[in-house]
């Protein structure tokens, strides 16, 4: 999956993400653990804007993300903004990296794209993989109460300046895996030319991320509410997870 269309509207559709609020956090995190970044991976990162933030507070990091269409807008942002970040086009689970981090972040429900248990598994793997011993992967991921009771199986409109997007969701309750089709319709004169994406996205135990975790000889030091450090509870729409690979 490319999301060449999705890519040429993500950061319209992202309007609202905080994304300096959450590097923000990201650091915090990294304080709380006592852990200092270093050589820092931002995983699935999309358009680039998290990997931007992180570069402005010092971090030593580069992004990959299997869309080449969204990398060429993390490219030409990291560009206009002066910054020399490097880019690699690759899937999480078939990742190659040039050496070794010392830190893997994944963020913005990144880990819930990847729909096959085994698949996944073999991310947490290849991330393990090159974190060098001591290190820290922190994701985020949605709960199976968001899929089940927020995504669901609802319709949402984003009435946007540059492009006007109809979402649709339909979810396997007993899975928790949503099916997603969004259609784009931008203005081409009076015309309007419509493009689509259509994926899923799954949601996983958080018992189950630990014991894939674990697997890949990793140790999951903390679970907490996404952009907080409380517990999660039943009702909590998305984790964030913090792994260390043993020293």
């Amino acid at each position: 999956m490319s999301y060449s269309a999705f890519a040429r509207y993500y950061d319209s559709l992202t309007r609202n993400v905080d994304y300096a609020g959450r590097a923000e956090y990201l650091c915090r995190i990294l304080e709380r653990l006592h852990h200092r970044p270093g050589l820092t991976l931002d995983l699935a990162c999309g358009t680039g804007s998290l990997t931007l933030e992180l570069a402005r507070r010092g971090f030593d990091v580069y992004g990959l993300d299997a869309s080449p269409e969204m990398l060429s807008v993390a490219q030409r942002k990291a560009t206009e903004a002066g910054r020399d970040i490097l880019f690699i086009c690759q899937t999480m689970q078939r990742m190659d990296l040039y050496g070794t981090v010392d830190t893997v972040v994944c963020m913005l429900d990144s880990v819930n794209h990847i729909t096959s248990a085994d698949d996944l598994q073999e991310a947490f793997q290849r991330i393990a993989l090159f974190l060098n011993p001591g290190g820290y992967f922190v994701f985020d991921a949605n709960t199976l109460y968001k899929h089940r009771n927020i995504l669901a199986d609802n319709v949402y409109v984003y009435d946007m300046e540059d492009v006007y997007c109809v979402w649709r969701n339909a979810c396997e309750r007993a899975t928790g895996r949503v099916a997603i089709t969004v259609d784009f319709f931008e203005r081409r004169g009076k015309l309007y030319e419509r493009s689509f994406e259509h994926f899923y996205e799954r949601a996983y135990e958080t018992n189950t991320l630990k014991v894939m975790l674990e697997r890949a000889g990793l140790l999951t030091r903390a679970v907490w509410k996404d952009l907080g450090f409380e517990e999660p509870g039943p009702d909590t729409a998305r984790i964030v997870v913090a792994a260390q690979k043993p020293e």
